[in-house]
């Protein structure tokens, strides 16, 4: 992960990991390991796409480039009906982009991945009691939100909550440190920032 910084890249190992990740059966079926990862292979990129239409848009633009990463797609994005596009191959998604879903003025939602499917879920019912919430996805955790996109919708909602399927301290305190010491989004807030995450445990055991 780190050698192309290591070596000011006089070597480079532009490999492109293809995974699936969040909601597995086994060890990881009531959780997700994103914590760890994002600790563990700091120094190449590592994607979140919530679709794979985001995920082929992530590798035409990985393609292009000599830089490592890691793409994690969601097992659930296989049984997605989604629409072709017609520029397959040539279409691309920003490394480090956030994409906002929904716009509302209540509360700053924020997932990646699976997840984020529930997250519109809820925002459509909170909206019928009177919750107007913006969802954003992360798309990108490593690198996160370059153009501090995030902000600007705490500033308009002043109340954010970050949902992942990690354990807490897991990627949503990655996340949270992003957003609250990096993009300073403390300062816009009328109420304290939270996390929605999975249980503070890993289940010994697995279906399969």
């Amino acid at each position: 992960a780190t050698l192309q910084y290591r070596t000011k890249g006089k070597q480079k190992a532009p490999l492109i990991i293809r995974t699936r990740g969040h909601r597995l059966e086994g060890i990881w079926h009531s959780g997700s390991p994103m914590g760890g990862i994002l600790n563990l292979i700091r120094g190449i990129h590592v994607l979140v796409p919530r679709n794979m239409t985001k995920a082929a848009g992530f590798y035409n633009t990985l393609l292009e480039s000599d830089e490592p990463a890691l793409v994690i797609e969601s097992l659930n994005g296989y049984r997605l009906k989604e629409k072709m596009p017609n520029n397959l191959g040539e279409f691309k998604t920003a490394l480090g982009v956030v994409e906002t879903l929904k716009e509302g003025a209540d509360i700053t939602l924020v997932s990646y991945g699976s997840t984020l499917r529930l997250v519109e879920q809820a925002a459509k019912e909170l909206l019928e009691v009177g919750i107007d919430a913006e969802v954003i996805d992360v798309q990108s955790l490593l690198p996160f939100d370059l153009n501090q996109d995030i902000v600007k919708s705490v500033a308009k909602t002043n109340r954010l909550l970050i949902i992942d399927e990690d354990v807490p301290g897991g990627a949503s305190a990655f996340i949270i440190q992003k957003i609250m010491e990096e993009q300073d989004a403390w300062k816009y807030l009328d109420s304290k920032p939270q996390t929605l995450t999975a249980k503070d445990h890993r289940p010994a055991y697995g279906t399969d």
